[in-house]
């Protein structure tokens, strides 16, 4: 069944002013889909997923998120839309974990305070964390201090959920835990999430499709889902990115 589209680039130029990253890249995110970002380092991706929440604009092309161009008449009404959990976690370490994750109900919301801890608390037991409500953010492990930012990132029920990194640090028990929590919060809440990473682990676990980025060609180079890509792609380069290194089928002359 084909996805309902949230997010669309239709050859978008991303970097910044008087310096063009990636060139002309076009895809779609579908409704409820697991979507990577991927490639080495330098290689663009962290960039176009600042073009996605916002954070800087496209050099030219469109970018859609649930169907609205980033603009000044639109901002308000696309970040309650997003969710952003950045690699760090970001969490403010003046707060209890509560109040993290209650930030953004107090910023964005007119929910009375009773309300704002309920919905933060309802959060924390849907990232499995309830019990480190009120721990502070040095008194957590790096994997929980990433739970709490993705309880965080979904308090305004956004409809797209952004991670940066999240297995970034974690040692792989941990990582493959978190990799079970993207994968619960999709299917019981139906949510998108978007999500930079390079770690194969993660990407063969998580992954609906996933755009893989080149610096050396500055774009694009491979979309899809990460088996076919890994076992059929005719790029000897996205071959062996996917095959740790080694090259998983015939050259056919090409990088």
């Amino acid at each position: 069944m084909e996805r309902e589209t949230i997010i669309e680039l239709s050859h978008v130029d991303a970097g910044y002013p008087g310096a063009t990253i990636l060139k002309d890249v076009s895809f779609t995110v579908g409704r409820g889909e697991v979507f990577i970002l991927l490639g080495g380092s330098g290689c663009g991706k962290s960039t176009i997923m600042k073009h996605m929440i916002g954070l800087n604009p496209v050099l030219s092309g469109r970018l859609l998120v649930a169907g609205m161009e980033w603009s000044g008449r639109t901002r308000a009404a696309l970040c309650r839309k997003i969710g952003v959990m950045y690699q760090s976690g970001a969490l403010f370490g003046s707060m209890t974990c509560l109040q993290n994750v209650m930030l953004p109900l107090g910023e964005f919301t007119r929910l009375g305070r009773r309300e704002r801890v309920d919905r933060a608390m309802s959060l924390l037991r849907d990232v499995e964390l309830e019990d480190a409500a009120d721990k502070m953010p040095n008194e957590i492990s790096g994997g929980m201090r990433k739970r709490v930012a993705i309880a965080r990132a979904m308090a305004l029920d956004p409809e797209v959920v952004f991670l940066d990194e999240p297995s970034a640090g974690l040692d792989p028990i941990t990582a493959a835990s978190l990799d079970g929590l993207i994968l619960r919060l999709r299917a019981g809440k139906g949510m998108t999430f978007v999500v930079v990473t390079h770690e194969l682990a993660s990407i063969f676990k998580i992954a609906d499709r996933c755009a893989m980025f080149d610096k050396a060609r500055r774009g694009m180079i491979a979309l899809g889902r990460p088996q076919e890509l890994r076992d059929t792609s005719d790029d000897a380069f996205v071959r062996r990115f996917f095959n740790r290194g080694e090259d998983g089928g015939p050259d056919n002359g090409k990088r």
